[in-house]
C-alpha cells in the first residue's frame, strides 16, 4: 500500500533510505534547513555533498518548511545528527496535525542525558502526536544502498506490529529487514560500534595488522554488550545485525566516518584537524564521552572506551594509549561483569 513519509534529514543516510522508500512506490518528502541542498535536490536531482555519484528519483520533493513536508504524513523518519534529535523533535509538535508512526534511523547518546535516540523522541513527541515507534538501524552505508547493494538491517520497536508496517514499507530485492523488539539493544549497539569503529581507524592508521583489528573488535563487543545489557537489553541482540552486524561494517569500511577519523587520528593528526576534514558529523566522538560517562554511573567496565576518551578528550598521545591498554592487568575471556 502506497504510503505517504516524511524524511527529516537531507544527509548520505536520509537520502538513501528516501531512495528506497521511493522505489518502493512511496510518496516521499525530504525536508532540511539548508536552502541551497533542497533546491539541488528539486532541480537537479542531486545530492552532491553527501552523495555525489547518486542520481535521486525525481519524484522524491525537497521540503523547506517543515509543516510542508510533515502534512498529512503516515510515517516520519527522523535522520539528523543526535544533538538535533531534540529540537527538531520539539519543531515537529508543533507543526504535526495528525498522528504518524514515527521512525528513527539516527545513531547515538544525548550529550548530559546519556539518553537514547527514542528516549528522546518518547519525551518530547507526546502518545496523542504518534501512533508509535520504531528503530531502524543495522549493518549499512548509505553509498552502497545508494548503488543497490545487498543490504539486511532491524527494525525494532515494543510493538511487533509497528516494526512489520516499517518492514513492509523498506523491504525490496536489494534492501531486507528483519524484525526485533529489543528496542535498547538495538540502539545500545547502534550508537557504542561507532566508538569502537575509531579505535579500528586508529590501530589501521598506527600501521597494525589484521590481529590487532580483530582484537579491538572482539573485545569492542565485548565492551558493548556489557554496557548494553546493563542498560536492559537482551544480550542476544549483540551477536544480530544491529550488534556484531553493525560493527563489523563500521570497523572495517573506508565508508564509516568514524573509522576515517580514527584512520587520521592514528595517522597523527590532532582531533580539530580531523573533524575539519571529515565535513560531516562524527557521531562516535561524542558518544565516547556520553558512553563513559553512563558507564561510570552504572559501574561497568569499557576499557577501549576509556583509552579511546582519553586520546580524544584528554590529549593522550595514541602510540602511549595503545600501549597502555595491552599492558592492563591480565582477565579472562569471558567474564562478564561489572568493575
Amino acid at each position: 500500500m502506497k504510503q505517504t513519509i516524511a524524511v527529516l534529514g537531507p544527509g548520505s543516510w536520509g537520502t538513501a533510505l528516501a531512495q528506497v522508500l521511493a522505489e518502493n512506490g512511496h510518496d516521499v518528502r525530504i525536508w532540511g534547513n539548508n536552502a541551497a541542498q533542497i533546491d539541488e535536490i528539486n532541480t537537479y536531482h542531486t545530492n552532491r555533498h553527501y552523495l555525489p555519484d547518486l542520481t535521486i528519483p525525481a519524484s522524491i520533493r525537497g521540503e523547506k518548511e517543515l509543516e510542508i513536508a510533515i502534512d498529512g504524513a503516515d510515517a516520519i523518519l527522523f535522520v539528523v545528527p543526535t544533538k538535533a534529535i531534540r529540537s527538531v523533535a520539539q519543531e515537529f509538535v508543533k507543526k504535526v496535525k495528525n498522528k504518524p508512526l514515527i521512525i528513527h534511523a539516527s545513531k547515538g547518546l544525548e550529550q548530559e542525558t546519556h539518553k537514547r535516540i527514542s528516549e528522546i523522541l518518547c519525551e518530547e513527541i507526546p502518545v496523542e502526536k504518534r501512533r508509535g515507534l520504531v528503530v531502524l538501524s543495522g549493518p549499512s552505508h548509505a553509498e552502497e544502498v545508494a548503488v543497490h547493494d545487498i543490504t539486511t538491517i532491524t527494525a525494532a520497536s515494543e510493538k511487533v506490529e509497528e516494526a512489520t508496517y516499517v518492514q513492509d514499507l523498506f523491504m525490496n530485492d536489494y534492501f531486507r529487514i528483519y524484525t526485533n523488539t529489543d528496542v535498547i539493544g538495538v540502539e545500545m549497539g547502534a550508537a557504542l560500534k561507532n566508538i569502537i569503529a575509531i579505535g579500528a581507524g586508529a590501530i589501521h592508521g598506527l600501521g597494525f595488522g589484521d590481529d590487532a583489528k580483530a582484537a579491538i573488535m572482539t573485545r569492542g563487543l565485548a565492551e558493548i554488550s556489557r554496557l548494553g545489557v546493563a542498560m536492559g537489553a537482551d544480550p542476544l541482540t549483540f551477536i544480530g545485525l544491529s550488534g556484531v552486524g553493525d560493527l563489523i561494517v563500521t570497523c572495517t569500511s573506508v565508508h564509516s566516518r568514524n573509522w576515517r577519523a580514527g584512520n587520521l587520528l592514528g595517522k597523527g593528526h590532532n582531533l580539530q584537524e580531523v573533524l575539519e576534514n571529515m565535513g560531516m558529523i562524527v557521531e562516535g566522538v561524542s558518544t565516547t564521552k556520553a558512553a563513559i560517562e553512563l558507564a561510570h554511573q552504572v559501574n561497568v567496565e569499557m576499557p577501549i572506551t576509556e583509552t579511546i576518551y582519553s586520546v580524544l578528550y584528554e590529549g593522550k598521545e595514541i602510540k602511549a594509549a595503545a600501549k597502555d591498554i595491552m599492558l592492563r592487568d591480565g582477565k579472562i575471556e569471558n567474564e562478564f561483569s561489572i568493575k
